[in-house]
């Protein structure tokens, strides 16, 4: 079993910077690539950022494009989210998660969607005040 842990989040006034990380437990596993997802109150789970495994391709949401950057430490399993110029409407709790190698390693759109991704971390909030 998979297991990702998530730290890195907290208060933060608006126009900070905050950097998330997540690592997964299992090194033997093979991934397709990881991702970061986040709940406001009252809303419901989105798409932020994702990266592949292999290649280090990156996709954003347009409300985080130019703010945010995923990245990867292949060798630590290991996903960040630096996060810049953060606005209140960025408060929410944040989840890392990985999507299983399924014959590509590369980037696919699949690691868009929300319902693709096979493990979750806890999450962890991130609050940011005006």
């Amino acid at each position: 079993q998979v297991q990702l842990v998530e730290s890195g989040g907290g208060l933060v006034q608006a126009g900070g910077s905050l950097r998330l990380s997540c690592a997964a437990s299992a090194r033997t596993f093979s991934m397709h690539g990881m991702g970061w997802f986040r709940q406001a109150p009252g809303k419901e789970r989105e798409f932020v950022a994702t990266i592949s495994w292999t290649g280090g391709n990156t996709r954003y949401a347009d409300s985080v494009k130019d703010r945010f950057t995923i990245s990867r430490d292949s060798a630590k399993n290991t996903v960040y989210l630096q996060m810049s110029s953060l606005k209140p409407e960025d408060t929410a709790v944040y989840y890392c998660a990985a999507r299983r190698y399924r014959g590509n390693y590369y980037y696919t759109s699949d690691l868009l969607e929300i319902g693709k991704y096979d493990y979750w971390g806890q999450g962890t909030q991130v609050t940011v005040s005006s």
